[in-house]
Parts: C-alpha cells; sequence; structure tokens
C-alpha cells in the first residue's frame, strides 16, 4: 500500500483516523475502547502530545492532537503498535489490526481545529449512532469528559477562538451549541463540518501553499499516495506562478489577455518548469497556452538557443 503524506514540525496539529483492517471491528467491548484510550493517555505523556479531541467509533478513530515536538511518526508508531499488540492479546489472535498507515491531515490554525473538533464531537450524531440531543451520551467521545470537566483532554480546541470561557456553564453552553448544529446538518456545510477527513492539509490556499513549498521534497518520494502527492505538487507549482507574475509586474487577470500565446507568457512558463518542476499539461492549462503538445514545441523553440550554447 502507497505510504500516506508525513510533514512534521514543532507545534502542528493533526486530524489522525484510522480503521481497521478490511474495516474490522476495533471496539466491540467497553474494555476494548477503555484500553485504546488508557494508550492514548500513555502515548500523550510519553511524547508531550495535547489532545484535543477524540471519537472512537466500532471499526475506526478520530483523534485532534497537538505535537509541541515534531514527533507525531514516532509518537503513532508506539501507540498502534503498543495497541495492536494488547488487542491481539485481548483477543487471543494475531495479525494486522489496522488497514494500513493512519491518516494525518495537517491543520492550519485554532479555528480549523475548533472545527475539526465540533467534527469528532459529531461523528456519532452523524453516524445516526445517537440523536443530537443525546450527543453527550455517546461513552466514546470526549464531549462528556469536557462536560465533566475532565482534565487530560486540553480545552483549546472546543474553546478555538474564545468562544467559550472554562466555566462549568461553558462547557455546558458547547454541549448545547452542538445539540443545535446536530440538529440542523444544512449548518454543517455554512459552518465548514464537512470533509474534514479527506485530503492531507485543511486551511487557506495561502498557508497550503507555503507549506507545499516548503515540504515540497516530500513530492519527490514515489512511495507516497498519488492524489495528495498531486495535489501538493500544484500547490508548489501554483506558488512558482505567482511568484512569477509578481516578478513580472503581473497580475492574474493579465493570463487572460489576448492573444493568449504571449512571449512573456511562454517565459513564465518555462521558469515555473524549470524552477518547480510543473508539467507541461498542467502549464498550459494554468497559463491558457493551448494544447499541451503546441506548448511543448513552443518551449523547445525558446530553449534552443540554451540547448545550442551546451552543446559547444
Amino acid at each position: 500500500m502507497a505510504r500516506k503524506l508525513r510533514i512534521q514540525f514543532s507545534g502542528a496539529i493533526y486530524h489522525v483516523i484510522n480503521r481497521g483492517n478490511y474495516r474490522r471491528d476495533l471496539f466491540l467491548s467497553p474494555g476494548e475502547a477503555k484500553a485504546f484510550l488508557d494508550t492514548v493517555k500513555e502515548a500523550k505523556e510519553r511524547m508531550g502530545w495535547r489532545v484535543h479531541a477524540y471519537a472512537l467509533m466500532r471499526n475506526h478513530y478520530h483523534l485532534a492532537i497537538e505535537t509541541p515536538e515534531p514527533n507525531l511518526v514516532q509518537g503513532m508508531h508506539w501507540l498502534q503498535t503498543t495497541w495492536a499488540s494488547r488487542f491481539n492479546r485481548y483477543r487471543q489472535e494475531s495479525g494486522h489490526l489496522f488497514q494500513g498507515r493512519y491518516r494525518a491531515i495537517l491543520l492550519e490554525d485554532s479555528a480549523v481545529l475548533g472545527k475539526v473538533v465540533d467534527y469528532i464531537h459529531l461523528n456519532p450524531v452523524r453516524a445516526k449512532i445517537v440523536p443530537p440531543e443525546q450527543v453527550k451520551s455517546y461513552r466514546w467521545s470526549s464531549l462528556s469528559g469536557i462536560v465533566r470537566g475532565e482534565a487530560w483532554v486540553d480545552d483549546a480546541g472546543w474553546r478555538a477562538g474564545g468562544r467559550f470561557g472554562k466555566s462549568a456553564e461553558d462547557r455546558k453552553a458547547y454541549e448545547a451549541y452542538l445539540i443545535e448544529v446536530g440538529q440542523d446538518e444544512a449548518r454543517w456545510e455554512k459552518l465548514g463540518l464537512k470533509a474534514l477527513s479527506k485530503g492531507w492539509a485543511i486551511g487557506t490556499s495561502g498557508w497550503r501553499r507555503s507549506l507545499a513549498k516548503e515540504h515540497a521534497q516530500l513530492a519527490l518520494n514515489p512511495g507516497l499516495e498519488s492524489a495528495e502527492v498531486r495535489e501538493m505538487r500544484e500547490l508548489v507549482w501554483e506558488q512558482a506562478v505567482r511568484e512569477g507574475l509578481h516578478a513580472l509586474g503581473k497580475e492574474e487577470e493579465a493570463l487572460l489577455s489576448k492573444p493568449f500565446v504571449l512571449p512573456w507568457k511562454l517565459m513564465l512558463a518555462d521558469r515555473v518548469q524549470r524552477e518547480a518542476g510543473a508539467s507541461v499539461a498542467w502549464l498550459a492549462r494554468r497559463l491558457q497556452l493551448g494544447h499541451e503538445s503546441s506548448l511543448r514545441s513552443r518551449l523547445c523553440k525558446l530553449r534552443k538557443p540554451d540547448l545550442q550554447q551546451n552543446a559547444a
């Protein structure tokens, strides 16, 4: 199985998800669920993590984790191997427990974290396990502990952006907010509480472009998942286009100028391909330069003097 993208840095925030192998059930009994949470607590203490939210479903789990040190890979390896060993010993089984490597989606800031925490707490409602009015009664999410004031789950996630204080009344207000949102599925999309389990990073386009550029070397690894690598590469190319336009003193709208094939646009395509490795097909679409084959021919003619000089 292709490896998933891994970016680590101090203070990184992640939405971590994994499923049982072949969607097998992971948490059939209260004992198994409690044992997994005990293992998460151990990982938290070992790695110095901040755990902002969790939800254990029948065959998968969600965690919102912040890593003050860049140690997600080390910590998740310990967490999953330790839990798999305990799980197999408990059930007197052997073999792979999880479907593969966990998904770790990077989150830009506390605002995005707050949405992911809400998404995680509403997961049992989304799965029709409990009605919205009983969201707190779902035993295996961090919401019940938050309302009770348990200390091991960090309060920065559900309080993100100062939307709630720290008092018992604020904790009840947060529960009431989730009930209200859970009763109106149309609000989920308006509040950005959908599609938070997909992709490799969630945040503004500028942040994602910057992140992709900073960690562009990861996209060179052929073992990574193709969709994640393609998106990351295209963000790097996009950043190169923006920088190229700025260097030329051009605005985005200039790309729509007619005729479409202008010398400065060809120079921009050449620069972006040389510096960022953008594909000709992508450049043709992004810079409004016609068909891929035509652009390839024009770039060859543009670079011909360079080729002749190198040959000499």
